[in-house]
């Protein structure tokens, strides 16, 4: 029976993954309370970011719809149109 020397790394990794999901859900929820709690330009803009953020790492995982994880945030369309876009400073 020959083990697979690379099976334990991969574990460590798909944990690190799922643990760094669990925080950018974390940071998507606390922007999107702030973009409830005082709506404009900026803070818009942060919640798209950290929803993109979300999306990246979820894909990480090889989940590739995005749909029910949105509805379970309660995105907003605004919001989910603001993923990948990059401000100029």
């Amino acid at each position: 029976m020959s083990v697979d020397p690379i099976a334990p790394i991969e574990k460590e990794l798909q944990q690190e993954r799922a643990s760094a999901l669990g925080e950018a859900g974390r940071r998507l929820e606390a922007a999107l309370a702030d973009l409830a709690a005082h709506d404009d330009e900026d803070r818009l803009h942060e919640a798209g970011t950290a929803a993109w953020h979300y999306m990246i790492l979820r894909e990480s995982l090889h989940m590739y719809d995005h749909k029910e994880a949105f509805k379970i945030y309660g995105i907003p369309d605004r919001v989910i149109a603001r993923v990948g876009v990059i401000r100029r400073r």
